[in-house]
This record gives structure tokens, C-alpha cells and sequence, in this order.
């Protein structure tokens, strides 16, 4: 599809800023109340149900094969921590003027594999080990899922092949977990992928195939690579609900959480809610889950690096995948290596479309001053992808788009009661290293 980007500036305004690498903010203008958005959603609580109890299924294998998991019984969680002291630093650092209680949801510090893709990326991974298992006699009902863990399990699997095309952190959940069910694996990086990832999956006995090109350019490889092997099963993250519900089984999580926190939620008290976004499919499966449990009492917000918008570009448009950000010339080239994407996923942008609140952009540089301050008020370490959280919280108050929604939303006098859950997607298996490296970097703002 040709794109006429004079055209989409004058038909869609904020187009000229994004293209000019500006940070930005907006607020989706088809946002629909949660009764009107039920009516045409494709996916229900039936179907986040369905993927939470087949988890639960698998915890027992989880627990042989990921002994570090066992204080959790098996299910593959993080905590939802409160950080008081990063709030009044934004308020003082950036003149925040953020009200109400600002939380951090520790998906950087999940087990296995460090970051939010081990929701999505391990769920994918075990369903379809569940559907051959069964398929081949190698489960029968009832039977404990610890059976897969068995040798025999295991040479069964070897026969069958997984692949995913990834900028690091899908790679990595879906490699580490392939790998211990006894798949061959191979995961096709972009050029953005950080060295110390690669050899992570490598270390696991994965394939590791590495592309000068970008994301887009990696899945359509390892789509293709999959497609001509019948026993090969390809990890689709632009398009797979079942990636999508392993995401979105976290919201149904996060009710107990903020329960056992003494946060209430309903429409005397909202909740903000801001997660990183590269090609759309956590943030989205987060969001839509989100949705369905607190419904029109959440608002929730994606952020997007300048050069990278691909979500954003995207919806602002209505084009959806059928533009990326090359095309309005930016180069998808970030820092923020697991949101380098060039294209969205045209199914996560429908999903969204009446029930995302809204996107910020953040450039590069900040995305280590917010590390820093985490680390320095918190001592918390997130790699500086998961940082990107924290643009939500700190310019909420601060866009004049954003005032006139929380305005309309009849949200301002309700600001003191609000609860802010900054989304950190990864960071714990950052190597000692390249934290420090991290560290001492200040790229330009």
C-alpha cells in the first residue's frame, strides 16, 4: 500500500509530530464505554479462563523442570509493588504533580524468563505441547502434566520443531521453555537483539538465526522457515490469540494483588495503568484483560519509543499494519531494543481500538534518567525498554490531550483516589556486566 504522507498529516495532525521524532501524546478518539465494546470483542472471560486453568494444569512440569518456581507453586507470577519514593522524585525531578498511589508491576522479574514474554511466550509454548501431548497419547485426561518432564516425553518432542521471530525477549521465553519441554528451537532475532540475549539462548541448546533487517523482516523469515517443515510450529506475535490470552490472564491475577494492597478499584477510585509497547501483543492481551476485569474504571495507556510508534502510528491512522513507521520516516531504530518495531499487529490494533485510552512517546535518553531514578529511589533495576512505564505517570498531568480526557472522563476530582501501575517488562536477567554498562549511558534527549 502506498502511503501519501502529506496526505495523513493534513487528515491526522499529530502525524506531522510523530514523523519529526517528537514526544507525543494521544488519546484514542474511538474509545467506546466497556458495554458497547462487548458487543463486537471476538475474545470473552471464557477464554482468559480457559488459559489460566491450563496453566494451572502445568504447574506441576513447571515445578520439576523450574525448581525456582516453587514457592509459587508452579504458576509464573510477579509481585505488584508500591513505590512511594520514585513518586515524589517524579514530582520534584519533573514536576509531575502525580496524585494517588503510584505501583509497579514486576514483570522484569519473572521467573524463567525475565520479563512479560513469559506470559505469553510460555503459554503459547505449553498449549501446544497440551494439543500434540494428547494428539499422541503421550497425556491422557487426568493425568499429571509432571509426565511431560519423563524422558519418553522428551524424545517425543525432539521430533518437533518451534520457531518465533523475536527482537530478544519473546525469543527468550519461548527458547527456554521449547527447550525444556525437548523441542528443537529456533528463534530468528533482528538486528536490534542484544548480544547477551543470543548467547542466553544459545547457552539453552537454542538456534539462534540473526537478520541485518528488522523484526517485520525476522518473522516473515522464520514464518516462512516454518511453514515448509509440517512438523514445525511457528510463534505468530503479530497475530496469535493465544499469545494474546497468556497476557491476559495477568489482569485476572491482578485483582487478588491489589486486593491484598488495600486498593480499590471502581468509579470513585480508577486505575491508570501504562505498558510499553513494541509490535502490540503484551501490552494488548494486559490491556484487554484489564478491560474485562475493571471495565470503564481503567484507563490504560501505551508508550511507544520516538523512533518506533508502531502501535500508535498505526491507530492514529486506522491504517493498522498496513503502515509502519518507515513509512512516514522514522527508522524503528531504538534503544529500547524489545519496542523496535516497525509495524503493528493488525490484530492487536483492532482489539484495542475501542478500548486503549491512549499512547505517549518517549525518546531514547529518557529512558535511562528513569532507570537511574528507579534504581536510585527504589533499588529496583529495569532494563531501559521496561522504563519507558514510567512516561505515562510522569507527563499524565502535564499534555494538555491528556487533561482534556481526564477532564471529560469526569476523572480530575478523582485523582487523589487514583492507583498509577507502572507495567516493568523486563530486566532481571540483565547480565551484571551490561547493567553497569546501562548505567553510564545518557544517549541525547
Amino acid at each position: 500500500m502506498k502511503i501519501n504522507l502529506q496526505e495523513l498529516e493534513e487528515k491526522f495532525p499529530i502525524v506531522r509530530d510523530i514523523a519529526q521524532e517528537k514526544e507525543v501524546a494521544w488519546i484514542n478518539p474511538d474509545k467506546t464505554s466497556m458495554e458497547e465494546a462487548r458487543k463486537t470483542m471476538e475474545l470473552s472471560m471464557k477464554d482468559i479462563d480457559d488459559a489460566e486453568a491450563r496453566l494451572e494444569r502445568f504447574a506441576p512440569f513447571i515445578m520439576k523442570c523450574f525448581p525456582e518456581t516453587k514457592a509459587r507453586n508452579g504458576i509464573i507470577e510477579s509481585v505488584l509493588t508500591p513505590i512511594p519514593e520514585i513518586q515524589i522524585k517524579i514530582n520534584e525531578k519533573y514536576n509531575s504533580d502525580l496524585k494517588g498511589k503510584l505501583l509497579l508491576k514486576q514483570d522484569s522479574h519473572l521467573a524463567i524468563a525475565g520479563s512479560v514474554k513469559a506470559r505469553g511466550g510460555i503459554y503459547e509454548v505449553l498449549k501446544h505441547t497440551e494439543d500434540l501431548a494428547l494428539e499422541n497419547g503421550i497425556l491422557k485426561p487426568g493425568d499429571s502434566y509432571e509426565k511431560l518432564a519423563e524422558p519418553e516425553a522428551r524424545e517425543f518432542f525432539r521430533g518437533y520443531t518451534i520457531q518465533v521471530g523475536s527482537t530478544g525477549n519473546l525469543g527468550m521465553s519461548i527458547g527456554i521453555m521449547s527447550a525444556a519441554v525437548g523441542y528443537e528451537v529456533i528463534v530468528h532475532m533482528s538486528a536490534d537483539a542484544k548480544q547477551w540475549k543470543k548467547d542466553l539462548l544459545r547457552s539453552h541448546g537454542v538456534t539462534v538465526i540473526e537478520y541485518e533487517s528488522d523484526y517485520s523482516e525476522a518473522v516473515k523469515n522464520g514464518r516462512k522457515q516454518s511453514d515448509e517443515n509440517p512438523k514445525s510450529y511457528f510463534v505468530d506475535d503479530e497475530n496469535s490469540r493465544t499469545l494474546f490470552l497468556g497476557y491476559a490472564v495477568a489482569a485476572k491475577r491482578l485483582v487478588g494483588q491489589l486486593e491484598q494492597l488495600g486498593v480499590t478499584v471502581d468509579a470513585e477510585h480508577p486505575l491508570f495503568t501504562y505498558i510499553p509497547c513494541g509490535v502490540g501483543g503484551a501490552p494488548g492481551g494486559v490491556s484487554f484483560g484489564l478491560k474485562l476485569m475493571f471495565g470503564d474504571n481503567v484507563h490504560c495507556f501505551f508508550v511507544e519509543p520516538t523512533q518506533a510508534p508502531c502501535m500508535l502510528t498505526g491507530m492514529a491512522t486506522g491504517l493498522n499494519h498496513e503502515i509502519s513507521v518507515q513509512d512516514i520516516g522514522l527508522t524503528g531504530l531504538t534503544h529500547a531494543d524489545g519496542l523496535a518495531v516497525g509495524r503493528p499487529s493488525g490484530f492487536v490494533g483492532g482489539v484495542m481500538k475501542p478500548l486503549l485510552s491512549g499512547e505517549f512517546t518517549i525518546r531514547d535518553g529518557k529512558l535511562y534518567d528513569y532507570m537511574r531514578d528507579l534504581l536510585e529511589t527504589e533499588d529496583i533495576f529495569l532494563e531501559p525498554s521496561a522504563c519507558a512505564a514510567f512516561q505515562g505517570p510522569i507527563r499524565l498531568n502535564q499534555e494538555e490531550t491528556v487533561k482534556e480526557y481526564l477532564k471529560e472522563q469526569g476523572l480530575i476530582e478523582k485523582m487523589g483516589n487514583a492507583t498509577h501501575i507502572a507495567w516493568a517488562t523486563g530486566g532481571s536477567l540483565v547480565p551484571e556486566e551490561i547493567r553497569e554498562e546501562y548505567k553510564n549511558t545518557y544517549p541525547e534527549k
